[in-house]
């Protein structure tokens, strides 16, 4: 099962905002022994989103959304999702209760009484309008939920909010898949990339499910210029296996490995 990440707003592709979600998800899968695989940025174009998302459906992934679910107008994830998904908006009612208690909290704190008739509760019950179908994502800061369609889950572009959200979806959905994944690595010297591409084939072809990786560094403040290369797989035994291979192959092409210490 592969794991994408769309995150949305036009404030992260200006810069006005840092987007902190990527690494987050990074780390949130790897902590579980799985990996992000594709990831997208997009402003609050709604021919866009619904483009996204209808590839993102398509594509059978599990999808971590991030922005574009709130109530003001440059918010379009929930409507853009159902168009998406060919399906209408409809008020959840879970949510729907979730919001009014929300709402009955804020007004207690302020010694008011909460009027559920006005216009402004209105408004903050669009923040509970999904697509038809779609299961809320609990929200343990404010109770405002997020919500999922399938393996697409969608959730409001703070992190204080999303990222408990998407622990919980990988805790509760997604649990099962957990797993221990190893990886191997060191650091050479005297050898360019072009001339390692053949021990990385060999290695891959000898030891399947196993993937080679080369990370080059030319500006390294201690090290200088380097290469970081290694091996990564499910099966500690064939990753081991394939590290002692690529060490044998690196040193066949005059690379020399760099004291780690």
């Amino acid at each position: 099962m592969n794991f994408g990440a769309l995150i949305i707003g036009d404030e992260i592709l200006s810069g006005r905002r840092e987007d902190k979600h990527l690494a987050r998800v990074i780390a949130a899968l790897e902590s579980r022994g799985l990996a992000l695989s594709w990831a997208r940025y997009f402003g609050d174009e709604p021919a866009r989103i619904v483009a996204e998302i209808r590839a993102a459906a398509a594509s059978g992934d599990v999808v971590f959304s991030f922005g574009g679910i709130g109530a003001t107008p440059d918010d379009h994830t929930r409507q853009c999702a159902a168009q998406a998904l060919g399906v209408p908006l409809a008020l959840h009612p879970e949510a729907a209760e979730l919001i009014t208690r929300r709402g009955r909290e804020m007004a207690a704190d302020k010694g008011i009484a909460y009027d559920t008739t006005g216009p402004d509760h209105q408004r903050r019950l669009n923040m509970g309008v999904f697509p038809a179908g779609a299961q809320i994502i609990p929200n343990p800061y404010n109770r405002i939920p997020g919500f999922s369609v399938g393996r697409l889950h969608f959730m409001p572009g703070f992190p204080v909010m999303a990222h408990p959200m998407l622990d919980w979806l990988l805790d509760t959905l997604y649990a099962g898949l957990a797993r221990e994944r190893a990886l191997r690595a060191m650091r050479v010297r005297g050898a360019n990339e072009s001339a390692l591409i053949p021990v990385f084939e060999r290695i891959e072809a000898a030891f399947p499910g196993v993937r080679s990786f080369s990370l080059p560094s030319v500006d390294h403040p201690a090290l200088g210029p380097h290469i970081e290369i290694g091996v990564k797989g499910d099966d500690a035994e064939q990753v081991d296996l394939a590290m002692a291979a690529l060490r044998e192959g690196a040193a066949a092409t005059g690379a020399t490995e760099i004291d780690p210490s």
